[in-house]
């Protein structure tokens, strides 16, 4: 019997189309988080509608330009127009939180030389932003009873978010955070999450050795795994490869991509 052919006890994440629409906003509150982050609230009219399913959505975010004009594109029937050709710098992000009106909560790791943690540094109230999508959205179901969940600083918004959605089903579950972020920093950001088994690691080969350590139960596990891209894919291939984990139950993303040295 083929991988394919095999009878599923759990539901496999499901990719759903939403809506695309570009939306301009205005930062409203900015509070520092952890040391190490800026939680930014904004505000706008235009937010009315936005949506966000899944706990790892990622929102385009444009940026101004150096004048601080911000450029927002339209849609057309041909698809995407930029005014005069000029497309702003653009980075994805977590929606870390959406009231259903007007308020949408995004954080933002800070770092050296970032396009975005630069402008969050320099934010102030009635600055404008404007965010596009989710495009689409891929649904994580939550019933899996073994799941694993990879990550650095980029990744801790989106992981935050799932840890809510998983609190009232812990008695249930069996939850490990693999997280190569420094303890101090992850713990206060995350803040107290009883009932679920962390590690921090401080390497790349420390959080590799950690997810193979693990002992898996024949079924119902599911892998989530984020960070710098090269080494997502690599960790992912590792299971496939090594621990013949069917990649139906693998969601690898990647956050951020190392640039390659001159």
């Amino acid at each position: 019997m083929s991988i394919e052919s095999t009878p599923l006890h759990y539901a496999v994440p499901q990719r759903v189309k939403n809506e695309l629409v570009f939306r301009q906003m205005t930062v409203q509150q900015k509070t520092r988080v952890a040391d190490a982050f800026y939680r930014i609230v904004f505000h706008g009219e235009q937010l009315k509608g936005f949506h966000s399913p899944s706990f790892d959505d990622h929102s385009k975010l444009f940026f101004p330009d150096a004048n601080g004009v911000l450029h927002l594109p339209t849609l057309t029937d041909e698809g995407i127009s930029w005014p005069q050709g000029v497309r702003p710098a653009a980075r994805d992000y977590t929606p870390l939180a959406f009231d259903g009106e007007g308020s949408l909560t995004i954080d933002f790791f800070l770092h050296d030389g970032g396009v975005a943690s630069e402008w969050a540094k320099r934010a102030q109230p009635g600055d404008a932003l404007a965010v596009g999508g989710p495009r689409g959205s891929t649904i994580i179901p939550t019933d899996y009873p073994f799941q694993v969940y990879s990550a650095d600083e980029t990744g801790l918004p989106a992981l935050k978010r799932r840890l809510a959605e998983l609190r009232p089903l812990l008695a249930e579950k069996e939850i490990h955070v693999l997280a190569q972020v420094n303890e101090a920093v992850g713990r206060a950001y995350l803040g107290e999450q009883p009932g679920i088994h962390f590690q921090w690691l401080d390497s790349a080969e420390a959080l590799t050795a950690a997810l193979h350590a693990l002992t898996l139960p024949g079924e119902g596990y599911f892998f989530w795994l984020t960070g710098e891209g090269a080494q997502t894919k690599a960790l992912a291939d590792s299971l496939v490869q090594q621990r013949q984990i069917d990649d139906r139950w693998i969601r690898a993303v990647a956050y951020w991509h190392q640039k390659a040295e001159a």
